[in-house]
C-alpha cells in the first residue's frame, strides 16, 4: 500500500463527503477507494470513517488521523515544489478569488498584465460574492472588501471603498436632489435585490449611523443593471464607489447626499501564511498590490474632484 495515496484518498473523501467524490475528484475507480481507504485502517488498526447510505461520517480517531494528513500532505506538497524548482522561479499554479464586479473592473485586468509578465505562472480566477474559505478550498490569493473577522490569515490593505447615493443629472434636473436621507421617501429609488430584499440605506447622522427605508422603483441583482438604470433616468441608487466611478467621471452620474455618506471600509489581499511562501505567490502579490492602491487611489480622487467641483462657490 502507498502510505501517501492513501492519505489523500481518504482526505479527498472526507472533503467530498462519500467515497463516490473521491473516485470523481482523483479520476480513480470507486472499488480503489474503497480499498485504498480499508487498507488504511487495516494497516493502523482502528476505524477512521463510518460508511451511511449518503455520507462518509469520520469516527474520532479518524478527525484526528485527517487532521495529520493534511500537514503530511501539505508538507510533502511544499518539498515537491521546492524540488521542481517554484521556490527558484515563479511558475505554477495560483488559485484567485474576488467579489464579481470588483474582480471583473480591477482584478482581472492586473491579471492579465501579470500573466504577461511571468509566462511559467498559470491563474484561476474564481469570481465570487460569497465568503470563500481559503485554507478548505485550496485558494492562494483572496481579495475582499470589508473589514475582517480576527483569523489566522494574512492581510495587506490596499486601499478603502464607500457606499456612494447617485442619480442622473436628467433626474435630479427633474426632481431635484434629497438634501437629507429622509428624503428618499419621496424619491424613486434602485435597490439591489435578488430574490433576497434589501431595503434599508445606511448613512452617517449626527449620532452615527442612521438607516433609511427606501421604496424602491426599479429593483435588480447586479450592480451593473443598478447603475444603467440610474443613468436613464430611473431613479437614485446607492452603490459602491468603485462601481461608479466611471459613470461620475464621465458625467453620467452625479453624487447626492455625500455629506451624509458612511465611512469607508478596506479593501485587503488575504492568504494563508505558510513557512515557504513560493515565488509565484510572492510575485504575485508584488505586482497585484500596488497596482489596486493605484486604482483604489483614481476611484477616489474622482469623488473629490466632484465634491470640490460642487464646493465651488457659483
Amino acid at each position: 500500500m502507498d502510505r501517501f495515496e492513501a492519505m489523500r484518498t481518504l482526505v479527498a473523501a472526507v472533503d467530498g463527503g462519500s467515497l463516490s467524490a473521491a473516485s470523481r475528484t482523483l479520476n480513480i475507480p470507486l472499488p480503489t477507494v474503497s480499498r485504498r481507504v480499508s487498507d488504511l485502517e487495516t494497516m493502523l488498526g482502528s476505524q477512521l470513517v463510518v460508511r451511511t447510505s449518503r455520507k462518509l461520517l469520520l469516527t474520532e480517531a479518524g478527525s484526528a488521523y485527517v487532521a495529520s494528513a493534511r500537514r503530511v500532505l501539505e508538507e510533502l506538497a511544499e518539498a515537491e515544489r521546492a524540488a521542481s524548482g517554484e521556490y527558484r522561479a515563479p511558475r505554477g499554479e495560483l488559485l484567485v478569488t474576488a467579489p464579481i464586479m470588483f474582480g471583473k473592473m480591477h482584478v482581472a485586468p492586473i491579471i492579465h498584465d501579470f500573466l504577461s509578465a511571468y509566462p511559467e505562472v498559470t491563474v484561476r480566477l474564481a469570481l465570487t460574492d460569497g465568503v470563500v474559505d481559503l485554507i478548505e478550498s485550496h485558494v492562494d490569493v483572496a481579495v475582499r472588501l470589508g473589514n475582517l473577522p480576527d483569523s489566522t490569515l494574512v492581510a495587506k490593505r490596499v486601499g478603502e471603498v464607500r457606499w456612494v447615493a447617485c442619480a442622473s443629472p436628467d433626474y435630479i434636473a427633474r426632481h431635484g436632489a434629497p438634501s437629507s436621507p429622509q428624503e428618499l421617501s419621496t424619491h424613486a429609488c434602485i435597490a439591489y435585490e435578488g430574490l433576497k430584499l434589501w431595503r434599508d440605506w445606511t448613512f452617517a447622522g449626527p449620532r452615527g449611523e442612521q438607516t433609511t427605508i427606501i421604496r424602491p422603483r426599479y429593483s435588480v441583482n447586479t450592480a451593473d443593471a443598478i447603475i444603467a438604470g440610474a443613468a436613464a433616468g430611473i431613479g437614485i441608487a446607492y452603490i459602491i464607489s468603485y462601481q461608479a466611478a466611471d459613470s461620475v467621471r464621465d458625467g453620467v452620474l452625479v453624487p447626492v447626499l455625500s455629506e451624509w455618506a458612511p465611512p469607508p471600509f478596506p479593501v485587503q489581499i488575504v492568504y494563508a501564511p505558510r513557512p515557504h511562501q513560493p515565488l509565484k505567490l510572492k510575485a504575485f502579490l508584488d505586482f497585484v498590490a500596488p497596482r489596486l492602491q493605484q486604482r483604489l487611489r483614481t476611484v477616489g480622487q474622482v469623488f473629490e474632484a466632484e465634491q470640490a467641483r460642487v464646493e465651488v462657490p457659483v
